[in-house]
C-alpha cells in the first residue's frame, strides 16, 4: 500500500472519529496523523530487516508527536490515537482494526520476557487515557478499558475493566445498564466495595454491642446503654 493510500485511511479515520474538527485541513496538524505515516513507513523497513532506518524514524516521529510507536508493532486498519501525548505502543505488541487509543496509554511488556512481550489488541477495542496494559496477553474484542487502568491479565471479548490492578466489571451486556459506555461513564469497583464493607462493619458493631447488652443482662450486672451504630 503506497503513502498516498495510508494517508487517505489516515486522513479519513480522523475526521470520522474526533468530533472537534470543523474543517478537513486540521487533519494536518493532528499528531496521530503524522505519526502513523511515520510508522507505516518504518514498518516496512523494519520487516526488511533495516533496523536501524525504522527505528530512526520512529525516534524521530516520537520526538516530534510524543507518542513512541515500535517499527515492530503490528497496527490494523482504523487505528486511532485521541490527542495522543505520551503513548507507548511496544515491538511485539499487535492491534487488530479500528482501535482506538486515549493520551498516556502504555502497550508495554513487563522487562521480564522474550519473544512476544507485548499485548495483543482485538478489534473495535478502546483504551482510555493513562490506562497501562503490561504483558504478552490478549484483549478480546469490543472491549474498553478505563482511564487509568493497569491490566497485567487476560481480557476477554466484550468487557469493560477498570481499576488497579484492572479488574472486569461489565462482561456482554451484564452488571451495567449503560451500553453506550465511552471513557467517563464507567463504575467504580473501589467505591462500591468500600461502601459494602462500611454497611457490614456497622452491623457487626450493632451485633457485638447486642452481645454486650445479653452478657451483661445475663451476668446480673446493670446493662450501659451504647448507642448503636
Amino acid at each position: 500500500m503506497g503513502i498516498i493510500r495510508h494517508a487517505k485511511e489516515e486522513f479519513q479515520v480522523i475526521k470520522e472519529r474526533d468530533p472537534a474538527i470543523k474543517s478537513p485541513l486540521e487533519v494536518l496538524l493532528y499528531p496521530t496523523f503524522h505519526v502513523m505515516l511515520s510508522y507505516r513507513r518504518a514498518h516496512r523497513l523494519y520487516e526488511k530487516g533495516h533496523y536501524f532506518w525504522a527505528r530512526l524514524i520512529s525516534q524521530r516521529a516520537a520526538r516530534r508527536t510524543g507518542i513512541e510507536i515500535h517499527p515492530g508493532a503490528v497496527i490494523g486498519k482504523g487505528f486511532f490515537i485521541d490527542h495522543g501525548s505520551g503513548v507507548i505502543i511496544g515491538e511485539t505488541t499487535i492491534i487488530g482494526d479500528n482501535v482506538t487509543l486515549y493520551q498516556g496509554v502504555t502497550l508495554g511488556g513487563t522487562g521480564k520476557e522474550t519473544g512476544k512481550r507485548h499485548p495483543t489488541i482485538g478489534d473495535n477495542v478502546m483504551i482510555s487515557a493513562g490506562a497501562k496494559i503490561i504483558g504478552s496477553f490478549t484483549v478480546g474484542e469490543n472491549s474498553k478499558i478505563g482511564a487509568g487502568s493497569v491490566v497485567i491479565e487476560e481480557v476477554p471479548p466484550n468487557c469493560t475493566v477498570v481499576g488497579v490492578p484492572g479488574r472486569i466489571v461489565k462482561r456482554g451486556n451484564a452488571k451495567i445498564p449503560r451500553s453506550d459506555m465511552d471513557q467517563v461513564h464507567l463504575p467504580d469497583p473501589v467505591k462500591e466495595d468500600i461502601a459494602v464493607l462500611q454497611h457490614e462493619n456497622a452491623e457487626l458493631v450493632n451485633r457485638v454491642l447486642d452481645l454486650e447488652r445479653t452478657v451483661r443482662r445475663l451476668s446480673g450486672k446493670p446493662c450501659e446503654e451504647s448507642e448503636a451504630i
